[in-house]
């Protein structure tokens, strides 16, 4: 490596300079290869977004695929302070519902404690609870423990059944218990306090808020409810309460869910115009290969969107929707699909049977989004096509990195080729450059003699 910075000393060329254009000149054979590994990572990044947009597409169209989207029911409210949830156990139909009342959860104070930091309890302290139904349950107390401590052990008890706080009502502390759950069942009614120090820290009377149900009536049937989320009082609807509702009437409807199921054919059609917009930025023709599309002329893209323009122009025989024009969806000239809401929305009022045999049919591949889905179950499948030209690709630039590799090599061996026989050059010009120097300098003594 020495000789590099000494080359051309001797030969007084600058070989150092023509080595360095030799080894960019060689350095030239890797850039096709650098080239072709550029465009195979870009096809791989641009198979990868074909992929999330058909993975979209395919969410899509599973949905349109479930039979459930057709017979699901969904529950509005007309009124105040009631809100309604329909299950597939629900059935169609109109509910008046009138709330009494709503459920509460029992609370009650203990008597004022002035120090906060006094120890309350003697040995074998407890606080023993007392609830609606008539149950009770015993709180074991540590000897010495101050309110707080009290209000923890019995926050830490799971099967107390209340949630125990400290409120300081401007002349001394209380613990106050809360039942867990509202209902008259379950709200705490008493508590009392076994081998306190404090014979006067008792229950509070005048602080107690006693549980209650929830009381309301449905087309005339009286409804009691221990919780203001009341299931099943109508069959597969859940009624959840809030307490502005007490004294009102409201009216709950059952009907189909049409709403889903518009939604579902909306997500269809956007997230297949959005995957044909990427496909189609993927395949622009531009004449320009810094802006054109990474797939352009791809046999992958072009095999995926045959197959499903296949699928989607096909007919659905043996319903009365046999095409998508009939329920308001049609092909633009661009290859997108377009909605008619309006005509969607009769489709659906008038026969919604007819969209769950168009798009669901009688078995998973029967329909239309039954033939979509197998399709692309098919394309985005682990073997699939578009797997297989995704690891083709990878193939690719894993064979153009170890083709680099060795032309590198190559290219580096070359180089030294010619700096060895630089430096052999440069070594004979020198020697050469010193015999002229001796020679001329022989003939200049000879010139000089015969002068004299």
């Amino acid at each position: 490596m020495e000789g590099i910075s000494a080359l051309g000393v001797g030969s007084g060329l600058d070989l150092t300079g023509l080595l360095d254009q030799l080894r960019t000149a060689e350095r030239e054979k890797l850039q096709p290869i650098v080239e072709r590994r550029t465009q195979e990572q870009a096809k791989i990044s641009a198979y990868g977004r074909l992929q999330t947009g058909l993975d979209k597409f395919q969410d899509a169209v599973a949905k349109l695929n479930d039979t459930s989207l057709y017979t699901a029911l969904s529950a509005s409210v007309q009124g105040d302070g009631i809100s309604a949830t329909a299950s597939a156990e629900a059935t169609a139909g109109s509910y008046e519902v009138t709330v009494t009342q709503t459920a509460r959860a029992g609370s009650l104070a203990s008597t004022r404690v002035t120090d906060l930091e006094a120890t309350l309890t003697d040995a074998d302290a407890s606080i023993d609870l007392t609830f609606g139904d008539g149950s009770t349950h015993s709180v074991a107390l540590a000897q010495d423990a101050t309110l707080a401590e009290i209000r923890d052990t019995i926050n830490d008890d799971p099967d107390a059944g209340v949630n125990a706080s400290i409120i300081n009502d401007g002349e001394g502390y209380r613990l106050v218990l809360t039942s867990k759950e509202a209902g008259e069942d379950a709200g705490i009614t008493d508590m009392t306090f076994t081998n306190f120090t404090d014979a006067t820290l008792e229950a509070d009377a005048s602080t107690q808020q006693l549980g209650r149900d929830a009381l309301l009536n449905i087309n005339g049937i009286e409804i009691t409810s221990t919780s203001n989320t009341v299931e099943d009082a109508i069959q597969g609807v859940t009624l959840t309460l809030d307490a502005s509702a007490e004294g009102k009437t409201a009216t709950v409807v059952v009907e189909q869910d049409s709403e889903s199921l518009k939604e579902a054919v909306g997500e269809f059609v956007s997230a297949y115009n959005e995957m044909k917009s990427t496909i189609g930025r993927m395949t622009a023709v531009t004449g320009d290969p810094e802006t054109a599309g990474e797939l352009v002329g791809d046999r992958t893209v072009r095999t995926i969107e045959s197959r499903l323009s296949r699928d989607l122009g096909d007919l659905v025989e043996g319903g009365d929707i046999e095409l998508f024009s009939q329920l308001g969806i049609s092909l633009t000239p661009e290859g997108r699909l377009e909605l008619d809401e309006t005509k969607l929305d009769e489709a659906i009022a008038s026969n919604p049977q007819a969209l769950a045999d168009f798009f669901a049919g009688d078995s998973d591949e029967a329909g239309m989004a039954g033939r979509l889905e197998a399709t692309l179950g098919q394309v985005l499948d682990s073997d699939g096509i578009l797997k297989r030209s995704i690891d083709s690709s990878e193939g690719r630039v894993g064979r153009l990195e170890e083709r680099f590799d060795r032309t590198e090599v190559r290219i580096e061996r070359t180089v030294d080729r010619y700096r060895q026989q630089f430096g052999q050059l440069d070594a004979m010009l020198a020697q050469m450059n010193s015999i002229n120097d001796f020679l001329t300098q022989q003939l200049s003594s000879l010139n000089f003699q015969n002068d004299s």
